[in-house]
């Protein structure tokens, strides 16, 4: 005891003096080039929590000891490391870190450091990938790209993502862009049995996504690039010792809306009230709720393993990956094995580099029968799911007196439908490709680049219905349905590169060859046209090539001043030998104003560069082949032709067009990039104008002059106008704490400019060959075509009546009008990431304004007469109360009433993680929880407001989905 009094009276004498040896030093902070202050600049005692920053002139101020390390840190600076000696005052420079504007850029058969980017180029790297329970890559950049719209299909696992890129660019030619993953172009479609074309690689392996959006980045890739181009590069190997990767997360997803239809309460009143005797003898004493006998809960899991580093001198990245996810919609399911490997190796002292990339995909699908989707819609809710007395399997079914079977206008019951009904594939796909770089040893600055590769794709499928499942067919013992289908493509390229330094200019130019093949090999079986005597067997083959020529030039003036020209010339089968040839170019002009005399002073300005670019793309993607020529097509056996005794099998010729030409599409765009305080505000800003000319769409012919009244023909004009900003801001950024802001919003006007014919498009159920859009001059592609409704004086629409808009006391197709189309006029995204020491938050969001829909549930299920026609019992949609519509008619489909505005707030994702180091030596664990889907803001009343292409019927609802992960880096 008596030792430590003495200690600690020490302590306590020797304490002044340590406090009295603390001095303050003071000093300035600048920036090295300019000499101008810099505010905020983060000075912190290493190993320690003692700090400060810089004021708005660079001044600081701190007590430190001798001897104290002093760490000098700013976002865009090299950070600095300075040993206290006792001095004063202590003025510091920094270093802008060129880090930044170094970043290299993938764009097509090349790379530019960002800064030379002179096209509309978007960029999001793995640090800004969306989190959650992602199958598909393209959920990855969901609402992170100012002008991209990314929508599922649907609530499926692995649903496949429809992208579009500054609008609708065609009326019947595919609307998506070109993916190109580590320079090989993949196909856009996909094997029967798919969900997604981009399944086969795992979000995990993607290293970042580039995407191109006006012509003159475009238009290297010519006619595939109508829509835009995404590029994926995956993880690579590296050259250092081996780093390992182990991912593991658990999902349970949930259903969060179902349609609006009545309960068995009210449907019981419904038909007390205004049924028959016979009607209200129909009604059962269930309360069966069909959409929660369809759907449930689902669960899921996904794992994943890389290893990365340098094995016998070769770099190299190796990744598998296993899902497996169920959906809300029973029986629905999705497995998923992946592999990747990657090998970097090089030569001859650099001179020659191989870049190697494979990546297979292996999934077991089980498809729920999504007809029972609209099934539990219909569905009496006053009947049990089950009939102890059925002849169905114990289903409860509605059964026709006369023939003792289902009749053949009652719905099917929905869990029988889910239950009986087996639809599986197994889908297999290996893409890989070999890239070779040789830097010639005796012309340095020439590189020859060779680029093989092959996607091969192939599927099993089938489809079961079992002979107990309700149906009007008396003869009916059960099919099967089969198929196996099989696609490949295979790429050639081969380009040289001139890269040439001149005084303080840079050149690059690029000149190449490409030519890639796409085969089809497809085969079909049907059990019931086999036992009908009808052809049961399909063969399909076919096979397109591409042949193209392509050149770029790029040319920088003191890194002030950028020029890109480029050229492609694509030839494709698909077109006849006189139009085959199409040539695409494009040209544009960049100028740094920031290095400027005037501007290189201002410290607070990083960047700001003015780009002017204009290019043409064409597009035949989608376009069946040879078109041109005239195909045949076999007789079925059941209208072979008779002569005498003997039947003989006929051919038909197929309609066809031998002026086919190019789609093309030129776009003109201006746009400004930007940074300041450090790139501590950064983004840009694009006004673009696309024309679209000789659109692609199914036009009437002259009776008698072709073998069809139809054939697709370049017939159309169309035009997209737009504005894009983005915007990045950090607000806080220090040690502990930091703070970013993303947010983009983009307008876009799309309209057909030129339309000899009117065309009528958007099937919808209800009646028969009703559609309710239509492509027209003067409007935007898929605009409703409807009947304007007439409502009486408390707001309720007027059954039958509509407004006679030409006066001519008729109601007839005359009197349909446009009344707005599916696309959002605004789409905005916004997303947060904050990290405060181990923890980190993000937030990610979405709003669309101005996008409508067609509600054609309500519209097909909603009228008074549906609930009691054909001798059943069918259920109603609550949109009844609202109109109060007796029967279902085609001018009543038609009203205007079931257009609604759509627009909606989404908050898509949030991720909240926390992040351990010190548990195991070198090892760094990163739990994480996310919700996906987790709240949407709208006044749409139907299930879901982002129904990609406008039409609300039968949609795989959304669930929630809830993850539970962890990251574990070693």
């Amino acid at each position: 005891m008596k030792t430590f009094l003495n200690s600690l009276l020490l302590a306590l004498f020797f304490a002044p003096a340590l406090v009295l040896a603390q001095t303050t030093v003071t000093g300035n902070v600048s920036e090295d080039t300019s000499n101008l202050p810099i505010p905020g600049v983060n000075i912190i005692v290493q190993g320690t929590r003692t700090g400060t920053a810089t004021d708005f002139d660079g001044n600081y101020s701190l007590k430190v000891n001798e001897g104290d390390i002093l760490e000098f840190s700013f976002i865009g600076y090299k950070s600095q490391n300075i040993t206290y000696t006792g001095q004063t005052t202590l003025n510091v420079k920094l270093t802008e870190d060129t880090a930044v504007l170094d970043e290299v850029v993938v764009i097509g058969y090349g790379s530019v450091k960002k800064e030379d980017l002179t096209g509309a180029v978007d960029m999001v790297n793995s640090d800004d990938f969306n989190d959650g329970p992602v199958l598909s890559a393209q959920q990855l950049i969901s609402g992170k790209v100012a002008g991209v719209s990314v929508t599922s299909g649907g609530g499926a696992p692995g649903e496949g993502q429809n992208i579009v890129i500054r609008g609708q660019g065609s009326l019947s030619l595919e609307g998506t862009p070109l993916y190109v993953i580590d320079g090989f172009p993949i196909d856009n479609g996909s094997v029967g049995g798919s969900r997604n074309p981009l399944n086969f690689i795992n979000p995990g392996d993607i290293e970042s996504m580039v995407v191109l959006k006006d012509a003159s980045a475009t238009a290297i890739y010519g006619s595939r690039a109508a829509n835009g181009v995404i590029l994926i590069t995956t993880k690579k190997g590296k050259d250092s010792g081996f780093k390992f990767s182990l991912t593991s997360s658990a999902t349970v997803s949930t259903p969060i809306n179902k349609v609006d239809v009545m309960s068995a309460e009210q449907f019981t009143s419904l038909i007390q009230e205004t049924g028959t005797a016979e009607n209200i003898a129909l009604l059962g004493s269930s309360n069966t709720d069909w959409q929660d006998e369809i759907y449930s809960n689902a669960y899921g899991s996904d794992h994943a393993f890389s290893a990365i580093g340098n094995a016998f001198g070769v770099p190299i990245r190796a990744s598998i990956g296993y899902s497996d996810q169920d959906g809300i919609l029973k029986n629905d399911n999705l497995t998923r094995t992946t592999g990747a490997l990657n090998l970097k190796p090089s030569f001859l002292d650099n001179h020659l580099k191989l870049d190697l990339n494979a990546r297979g995909m292996y999934t077991e699908n089980t498809f729920a029968n999504q007809d029972a989707i609209g099934a539990a819609i219909d569905f009496d809710p006053t009947q049990s799911v089950y009939d102890e007395n059925s002849k169905y399997g114990g289903y409860f079914s509605w059964i026709d007196p006369n023939t003792g079977n289902k009749p053949s206008l009652a719905p099917t019951n929905p869990v029988a439908l889910l239950d009986l009904v087996d639809d599986t594939s197994e889908v297999r796909r290996l893409v890989a490709n070999a890239k070779v770089d040789y830097n010639l040893h005796f012309f340095e600055d020439l590189t020859a680049t060779v680029n093989i590769g092959i996607d091969k794709q192939n599927s099993h499928g089938r489809t079961v219905t079992s002979e107990l499942i309700p149906t009007p067919d008396e003869t009916w013992n059960g099919s099967r349905t089969s198929y196996t289908q099989e696609a490949t493509n295979k790429l050639f390229d081969a380009y040289v590169t001139y890269d040439k330094e001149i005084n303080e200019n840079n050149l690059t130019a690029v000149a190449g060859y490409s030519y890639q093949s796409f085969e089809y090999n497809n085969y079909s079986y049907d059990s019931e046209d086999e036992e009908d005597g009808v052809d049961y067997e399909f063969i399909d083959k076919s096979k397109n090539v591409l042949l193209s020529y392509f050149g770029r030039l790029n040319y920088s003036i003191n890194d002030k001043y950028l020029i890109t020209a480029s050229l492609r010339a694509d030839a494709s089968s698909k077109l006849n030998p006189d139009d085959r040839w199409g040539y695409f170019p494009s040209a544009a002009l960049a100028w740094n104003i920031n290095k400027e005399s005037f501007l290189e002073n201002v410290s607070s300005i990083n960047e700001l560069k003015l780009r002017l670019g204009y290019g043409e793309v064409g597009n035949v993607n989608g376009l069946g082949d040879y078109k041109f020529i005239t195909s045949y097509t076999g007789s079925q056996s059941t209208a072979n032709y008779q002569f005498g005794d003997s039947f003989y099998q006929t051919y038909r010729p197929s309609a066809l067009n031998e002026d086919l030409r190019w789609e093309v599409a030129q776009t003109l765009n201006i746009g400004i990039d930007y940074a300041f305080f450090s790139r501590r505000i950064s983004g840009s800003l694009n006004v673009y104008s696309k024309k679209t000319k000789d659109l692609i769409s199914n036009s009437f012919v002259d009776p008698f002059t072709n073998f069809g009244n139809q054939i697709e023909a370049n017939i159309g004009d169309m035009e997209n106008k737009g504005i894009e900003f983005n915007l990045n801001v950090i607000p806080v950024r220090n040690d502990n704490f930091e703070w970013s802001l993303g947010y983009n919003i983009s307008f876009n006007d799309n309209e057909i400019t030129n339309l000899p014919d009117q065309q009528f498009v958007g099937g919808i159920s209800g009646g028969t060959g009703n559609t309710v859009q239509t492509h027209v001059e003067g409007e935007a592609p898929y605009s409703f075509l409807v009947y304007q409704q007439v409502y009486d004086s408390s707001g309720t629409p007027i059954e039958g009546a509509y407004v006679d808009r030409n006066g001519d006391n008729v109601i007839n197709e005359d009197d349909k009008y446009i009344n707005h189309d599916p696309y959002a006029d605004v789409i905005m995204g916004l997303n947060t990431n904050l990290s405060y020491k181990k923890w980190d938050l993000a937030i990610v969001t979405r709003a669309n304004i101005g996008n409508y829909i067609y509600d054609n549930v309500a519209s097909r299920a909603g009228t008074l007469n549906r609930a009691t026609e054909n001798g059943i019992l069918t259920n109603l949609h609550t949109d009844y109360y609202d109109t109060g519509f007796q029967s279902l008619t085609d001018n009543g489909l038609l009203s205007d009433h079931y257009v609604k505005d759509a627009s909606f707030f989404k908050v898509d994702n949030i991720t909240l993680g926390y992040t351990l180091t010190e548990a195991i030596k070198n090892t760094t664990f990163r739990f994480y929880g996310s919700v996906q889907n987790v709240l949407t803001v709208t006044d749409y009343d139907g299930l879901d407001p982002e129904v990609y292409g406008g039409i609300d019927n039968n949609f795989y609802p959304r669930p929630r989905t809830y993850v539970l992960g962890v990251n574990i880096d070693f």
